[in-house]
């Protein structure tokens, strides 16, 4: 790329949740050997922004989406293909990556154990799996408060609210993946203003928008679907500084588990 940075990027600058899962993931992966293999599958809630970042860290990436929504202008951001495949059927050969990253997948299939299986297959012995998913504690009083407003998971386009670590960790296993470490992270005030964000989009910008919007979306992902909010958008980059003061008051609640689930495993051989 060249000249004006792309628009996903500028995005991704300006995101509060997707800046903080870039700093937990690159802390989980560690150092990246250059000729590790590596798979991040994403599903639909992703422009591309975080594919080019953690591409940036080392290692010969593979990209992967289960929603075709933003296929297209994530592969021309990265000058590689992202593929668009099911979540029962990756289409990679068996023992394929040193690495597979899943970043939030879980929460919107109806049935998870297809795709974990496709996981643990792909994944070679030894290989590391991190799996993110929205934490599925149902008492933790943002979900209350997002299901009282009415952003129930249907809202976010999942089937689910998420999962708890003991569910990760079993659907893991399941896959012949051993939990080794977790981490959560986005604790109540990132939540709320994360909330405000797409409420906002969804309750109101989608419906005015001049691009398609799918149901599912909280957050313009194609060029089209940003530009159709763009003055919202300016608005929002100009307090975007006193929204990240805001989050950093997460820091007062480290007792507290987050709002996203971070679980990483080995692959067990065979």
């Amino acid at each position: 790329m060249s000249g004006e940075t792309a628009w996903q990027l500028r995005m991704f600058n300006k995101s509060l949740k997707k800046k903080m899962r870039y700093g937990v993931l690159k802390k989980h992966l560690g150092t990246i050997g250059a000729d590790e293999k590596c798979l991040l599958v994403t599903c639909g809630d992703n422009n591309g922004a975080m594919n080019h970042y953690l591409r940036e860290l080392g290692g010969k990436w593979s990209f992967a989406d289960l929603e075709d929504t933003c296929v297209a202008e994530m592969s021309e951001l990265l000058g590689q293909e992202v593929q668009f495949l099911p979540d029962d059927n990756l289409g990679f050969d068996d023992a394929s990556f040193d690495r597979v990253i899943t970043i939030d997948v879980h929460e919107h299939l109806d049935d998870c154990e297809p795709f974990s299986r496709e996981v643990g297959r792909i994944a070679k012995p030894n290989a590391q799996v991190i799996c993110t998913v929205p934490n599925g504690d149902e008492d933790k009083i943002a979900v209350k408060i997002k299901n009282a407003v009415g952003m129930s998971p249907k809202e976010y386009g999942h089937s689910r609210v998420g999962l708890t670590i003991a569910e990760m960790q079993d659907i893991l296993r399941q896959s012949k993946v051993e939990p080794t470490v977790t981490s959560t992270f986005s604790r109540f005030f990132t939540e709320m203003l994360e909330l405000t964000i797409n409420f906002l989009y969804v309750k109101v910008l989608a419906k005015r928008s001049k691009a398609e919007v799918e149901e599912g979306q909280i957050a313009p992902a194609t060029k089209d679907q940003i530009k159709s909010v763009e003055k919202t958008y300016k608005m929002y980059s100009l307090i975007f500084p006193i929204y990240w003061l805001i989050s950093r008051l997460d820091a007062l609640l480290f007792f507290t588990e987050g709002y996203v689930v971070v679980v990483e495993g080995r692959r067990i051989p065979a």
